[in-house]
């Protein structure tokens, strides 16, 4: 009989929607072969608005400036982190944390996440482990997605995981391998254009449900070349920068119409990449009811999207994360080339032992 093994871990998560620090505890129990999770408490930190506009503009720093800005992050995510830890009275095997990326260009062989891990243990005397994307990217891979493992083994019972962040991902069985990528931007450049209106993001879709789509501007982002390239491939800001934001800075029609148009093209890219079956949603973007209307619309007509409890659609990353810890620690693959395009699967994460 085999010996059933328990684990519990912090995940943090920092996505390019720039929403905050997710910090979800969780608990794993391995058992006959078979992996099951518990979401315990969970919360998400807005960052002070010194770190934020630092963090904004982090792709344009020096070399010296994005040092500082990796200590500091680290800092104050390991100090967000120890408040968690002591208000909740948790005892845990260690942190995961994903980081900040601020570059990652896998075809460069570059990937980089910020957030010090030294400084993340300093303050929290706990395990760490950071730095999950470098071991893939130096292996050839995308160094992304990284979460289709945990979708495999924690989330078996969907056909599809779909996650609506600052950038739209899926990932699913194809042939008895899992393949997984980045769909398309989602809430990256919703939350641009909506700030421009004077909201942080674009509230259940209010904004493009009052916007009109412009056929123009739609058909110049639904033929950029990345949605022509087949799997495995990934998205990073850099690719925003250079290839969707010039498009949208040359249309001369509304704001608002500009929401209405990039929600319209976000539910087209998905709705071509959904498979038939149960689909998992998560992801800020389930909260968007107008998009997943236009999802929904357009999907294949035996194509369920499924929206679990809040804990799941905010916290599901940091949760995965804390998963890739795991499997960290027991040396086991976190990261799979049938997603990643890398050579071979492997196993990421630097690990600071307190």
């Amino acid at each position: 009989m085999s010996k059933v093994i328990t684990y519990s871990a912090i995940g943090l998560m920092s996505g390019t929607s720039m929403d905050g620090l997710d910090i979800a505890h969780c608990n794993f129990k391995f058992d006959a072969g078979d992996w099951t999770f518990e979401i315990k408490e969970t919360l998400t930190v807005e960052y002070p608005s010194s770190l934020f506009e630092k963090l904004s503009l982090s792709t344009q720093l020096s070399g010296l400036e994005l040092s500082i800005l990796d200590i500091d992050l680290g800092k104050w995510m390991g100090e967000q982190t120890s408040m968690f830890i002591n208000e909740h009275n948790i005892n845990i095997d260690f942190i995961a944390s994903h980081g900040h990326t601020v570059f990652h260009q896998p075809k460069n062989g570059l990937t980089l996440q910020i957030g010090n891990g030294q400084e993340i243990i300093s303050a929290c005397n706990i395990t760490v482990i950071n730095d999950f994307r470098s071991r893939d990217v130096s292996l050839k891979g995308q160094g992304a997605p990284l979460v289709p493992i945990g979708d495999q083994l924690l989330f078996d019972e969907y056909e599809a995981c779909l996650n609506l962040g600052g950038f739209a991902n899926i990932s699913y069985q194809q042939n008895n391998q899992r393949v997984a990528f980045d769909i398309s931007p989602a809430n990256i450049i919703l939350n641009m254009l909506s700030k421009q209106l004077g909201r942080p993001y674009d509230d259940q879709g209010h904004l493009a449900r009052q916007g009109c789509v412009d056929t123009d501007l739609l058909n110049k982002m639904n033929e950029l070349e990345y949605y022509q390239n087949s799997h495995p491939k990934s998205l990073g800001y850099e690719w925003v920068e250079n290839e969707i934001l010039p498009i949208i800075s040359n249309s001369k029609i509304s704001i608002i119409d500009k929401v209405s148009t990039c929600t319209e093209h976000i539910a087209n890219e998905i709705s071509k990449c959904l498979p038939i079956g149960n689909t998992l949603l998560t992801g800020g973007g389930a909260y968007n009811k107008f998009l997943i209307e236009r999802i929904r619309l357009q999907a294949p007509k035996d194509c369920t999207l499924n929206i679990p409890h809040h804990s799941i659609i905010d916290f599901k990353e940091a949760l995965i994360f804390s998963f890739l810890g795991v499997l960290r620690i027991r040396n086991e693959v976190n990261s799979l080339s049938s997603v990643t395009g890398a050579e071979k699967d492997s196993c990421g994460g630097t690990i600071y032992i307190k």
